[in-house]
């Protein structure tokens, strides 16, 4: 048997955990210095943090060395020291060893140890952090812990919501894990590309990095084509030569759209098949009542949403505040679509809906959180329909400030489904049928609302970052037609603008009636990444003043001081890499890009499990009748926000990938020509080059660049040689040439066209000053394509 380390002895003086089965063997751990009331040595709290992640917070830390009063105001200073070095990072509520996992992660199973025992990975783990950490599960008796309840068992290739601790045994994986619920029991199939062999049947090619080839006999190819990506499952394992699978189902050639996303589905273990007893109760489903509901249906609510939408979850209203206490003010109104009527606690809808966490969007596919008959039926803010909602009416003054907010139960009725397009149209003078009637009414008043709406943002500063988002049009065989970038309308500011206030609205009702809740919480930018970005601003003349206070209209200064410049691309995307990424949280520490002090997630139930949580919360705090948040709802709030927030990374990952394969397969007939491109990346292997045209990344490897030497300065994101002294700066327009593209993968391979640039005085100075790191010269030639991002 192997020995499992369980939990070390706990520092603050409660009873002793376990070490583990085989404890008396376990390597000693030399025990904490820790004086109560005296504040502790840099080292000693980096140990304890690393030891107990669970008591990782500024409080706990305090806590647990019994620090009061100034010694309180010396930890905070020195944990914001540790912080800005890069020995700490911000973790939800907690602080976190660089590298290390949160106190509860997702975790997949993915192999057992040489004893037989599981060992998980996380679900999601960024590249630029290399190979995930391996954890060793702990399975608990089938009692549970101390013999009460049941305990949940797992077991390979299922996916897990787990709490970390560190392992004592330094011999095997660095963390152990105690399983709190079995999110996902994946079954044992894996996905791959068919290629037929002589005399009959085929190989399974491995769409995985880690993925191993497997042999399909004839009677068991299912029908596939040379080049079909298929699913199989393993039919038998044996002790010499590969394994033998079988096909399960053929999802079509790799080079459309349904199969590419479909490789990503299976390479993230998003569900996408809804079991029989989801349907069968999404199917059951019958239209709200008017129980605890007002009759809105009078009220012109119209859907403004992109022309393909096939789900409304928001309608929106606005009119002048007929108060006179409110001269010049504006009152909105926002209704949602009323999924908490639909989907209760703890129902196989509920439970399929938590798993998935949200909806995954492809170019040409939807995943959703929800089976269609709620989704695109009996939720959506159909036009001319009865529908059920939960609505809030705001007031602001004339100066934009929400001065008053109400939240309604109601039946609606929406007046109109408008496109962007359209709605924005008729706004500029070019109303069509449907939007000439309603210009006078309806539309002016949401525009003139959101004028005035647009005076309180314009005063709250939040982070204007414009970075454009394309779109991928698809033709009818499911390959890539062009990529477009979407203008950026007024309509489109206008929903945002007034679904940001609604959120702002349920994060403080709920706080006022002492609810708890999840937030949609974003922490500002480390110390570390600000000092980064500091140094690189510096190299540009523009200065980011020190401390821990930023705010997000510093940033916006810095991209003020970079517009209409060469640079203003490349600090727009250091900007961008400072920040933070927004996650879920039962704790509240406020939305740094938005500026905003209390934020939670309630316009989108249809497609986000937070939202569907939001609006439990305010119908049973509000006492709106059926389909009320529970109690086991609220102690679970933690874990939800874990799972949530890991399933919104998978999402866009997943998405993110589709892309890239998608782009790659594109362009993988266009081998030798060159391209118009932008240095979107400087490492010391090489550069990261994108495609404006296509939204696509590829990589130039530094062993291509030419025969001088090539030094790589992080301050000035720049690569230059050392003998001719050009170079290439982040931002820097470059022409290249397509050397390879592997679709499956994702990756393109350029070679590098443009000579490259005189580098500034201070780049020469760095090298003059002999200031380089022999680690970062010309690669090897051979070196494979990296995958196309960074």
């Amino acid at each position: 048997m192997s020995r499992i380390p369980r939990e070390r002895t706990n520092p603050a003086g409660k009873r002793p955990g376990k070490i583990g089965r085989a404890g008396k063997d376990a390597p000693a751990v030399e025990p904490l210095n820790i004086v109560h009331g005296a504040l502790p040595s840099r080292e000693v709290i980096l140990r304890f943090i690393a030891d107990h992640p669970q008591k990782a917070s500024k409080r706990e830390l305090a806590k647990a060395f019994g620090l009061k009063g100034d010694n309180r105001v010396e930890l905070k200073h020195m944990l914001q020291e540790l912080e800005q070095e890069g020995m700490l990072q911000k973790n939800r509520k907690s602080l976190i060893r660089p590298g290390a996992l949160p106190p509860v992660t997702v975790l997949d199973i993915t192999t057992r140890d040489k004893d037989g025992d599981l060992i998980g990975r996380p679900a999601e783990w960024p590249e630029d952090q290399g190979v995930a950490p391996a954890v060793a599960i702990r399975q608990q008796s089938p009692a549970g812990r101390q013999g009460k309840g049941k305990a949940p068992v797992a077991g390979l290739g299922d996916r897990i919501l787990a709490k970390i601790f560190p392992a004592v045994d330094r011999g095997g994986p660095a963390y152990t894990a105690r399983i709190i619920k079995v999110i996902d029991r994946r079954r044992g199939a894996s996905m791959g590309v068919f290629r037929t062999a002589p005399g009959g049947g085929g190989r399974l090619l491995p769409i995985e990095r880690r993925g191993e080839e497997m042999v399909i006999d004839p009677e068991f190819t299912g029908g596939a084509a040379d080049g079909d990506l298929v699913e199989v499952e393993i039919a038998r394992l044996g002790r010499f030569g590969l394994p033998r699978a079988k096909v399960l189902s053929v999802v079509g050639s790799v080079g459309s759209e349904k199969a590419i996303s479909m490789i990503a589905i299976h390479a993230h273990g998003i569900p996408h098949v809804f079991p029989p007893a989801v349907i069968a109760e999404a199917e059951a489903a019958k239209p709200a009542s008017m129980s605890h509901r007002e009759d809105w249906r009078d009220v012109p609510l119209i859907t403004i949403d992109p022309a393909d939408a096939k789900d409304h979850d928001d309608a929106v209203y606005a009119e002048l505040d007929p108060s006179p206490d409110n001269p010049g003010g504006v009152v909105v109104t926002v209704a949602i679509a009323d999924v908490s009527w639909y989907v209760r606690p703890n129902s196989p809808l509920d439970r399929e809906a938590l798993k998935r966490g949200n909806s995954v969007y492809f170019p040409d596919r939807v995943v959703p959180m929800l089976p269609e008959r709620i989704s695109n039926d009996l939720c959506s803010l159909k036009e001319g329909v009865d529908r059920p909602a939960l609505a809030v009416r705001m007031s602001f003054s004339g100066e934009g400030r929400k001065i008053g907010h109400i939240f309604h139960r109601i039946m609606m009725k929406s007046a109109a489904k408008l496109s962007y397009q359209q709605a924005q149209a008729a706004i500029d003078g070019k109303p069509d049928d449907q939007t000439g009637p309603m210009l006078e009414p309806i539309l002016k008043p949401l525009w003139h609302a959101y004028e005035v709406m647009k005076r309180g943002r314009d005063r709250r500063q939040p982070l204007e970052l414009d970075m454009p988002e394309r779109k991928i049009l698809l033709k009818s065989d499911g390959t890539v037609d062009r990529v477009v970038v979407p203008p950026r309308l007024d309509a489109h500011k206008l929903i945002e603008e007034m679904m940001i206030q609604a959120n702002v609205c349920a994060a403080e009702t709920l706080e006022k009636k002492r609810q708890p809740l999840i937030y949609r919480i974003h922490d500002g930018p480390t110390l570390a990444k600000q000092e980064i970005l500091r140094e690189f601003l510096a190299t540009l003349g523009i200065s980011l003043a020190k401390g821990g206070n930023m705010r997000a209209n510093n940033f916006n200064g810095i991209l003020a001081k970079a517009d209409g410049t060469p640079h203003q691309t490349m600090v727009s995307e250091m900007v961008l890499r400072s920040q933070s990424q927004a996650i879920y949280g039962p704790e509240n520490i406020g939305h740094f890009g938005l500026n905003l002090m209390k934020y939670a997630h309630f316009t989108s139930p249809i497609r986000r499990y937070a939202d569907l949580i939001v609006h439990r919360a305010l119908v049973g705090s509000l006492g709106f009748g059926e389909g009320g948040i529970t109690p086991d709802e609220e102690a679970a709030l933690d874990d939800i926000a874990a799972e949530i927030s890991t399933f919104e990374r998978r999402a866009m990952a997943a998405e993110r990938e589709t892309v890239d394969r998608l782009i790659a397969h594109h362009l993988s007939g266009r081998v030798g020509e060159e391209f118009a491109g932008r240095v979107s990346g400087v490492t010391k292997s090489g550069l990261f080059v994108s495609l404006p045209d296509y939204g696509a990344d590829g990589f130039v490897p530094i062993s291509t660049l030419g025969s001088d030497y090539f030094i790589y300065d992080e301050a000035h994101q720049a690569l230059s040689g050392e003998r001719i002294g050009l170079g290439y700066r982040l931002g820097d327009s470059v022409t290249v040439k397509l050397a390879e593209a592997i679709p499956l993968a994702g990756a393109l391979r350029f070679e590098m066209i443009s000579e490259g640039r005189e580098m500034p005085a201070a780049v020469r100075s760095f090298h003059k000053a002999g200031r380089r790191d022999r680690g970062q010269v010309r690669k090897k030639p051979g070196t494979r394509p990296s995958r196309g991002r960074h």
